[in-house]
């Protein structure tokens, strides 16, 4: 587990996120945000809106939220503005452990994918035909 700088952060969670079907990026509210088949967030990069941190905002299962910031305040809290529904923030100017990172990207994306695209998830390689590669 190693504490990443902001640029080495982004590039690593851009890759986790994109890796996933259907997975899009673009701005949301001046950060790098990932949105599954364009139009649902699932990740949003978090550089500015809380004391300075580096951080990420997530989507995550029922009760995840409570759970894993009672059991971690040092790398988890309840982000502003979409904590109350649940959502996640996970710190990244504290050593990260990239093998859970990728556990929470893709809850997120299941949190908010549609059946189809979970079911993709769930199947690599399920959907694509010969043409698609």
């Amino acid at each position: 587990m190693e504490t990443p700088d902001p640029a080495v952060a982004l590039a690593e969670l851009r890759r986790r996120c994109l890796a996933l079907p259907e997975a899009a990026e673009r701005p949301s509210h001046g950060e790098p945000s990932w949105f599954v088949g364009g139009k649902k967030l699932f990740v949003m990069f978090a550089d500015h809106h809380h004391d300075d941190r580096l951080a990420f905002w997530c989507a995550a299962p029922p009760g995840a939220q409570e759970a894993l910031v009672a059991a971690h305040p040092a790398r988890f809290f309840r982000p502003p503005y979409v904590g109350h529904r649940g959502w996640l923030g996970v710190y990244l100017d504290v050593p990260v452990d990239w093998a859970e990172i990728d556990e929470l990207v893709t809850e997120a994306f299941l949190a908010v994918a549609p059946r189809r695209l979970a079911a993709r998830l769930a199947r690599p390689g399920a959907g694509e035909t010969a043409e698609d590669g």
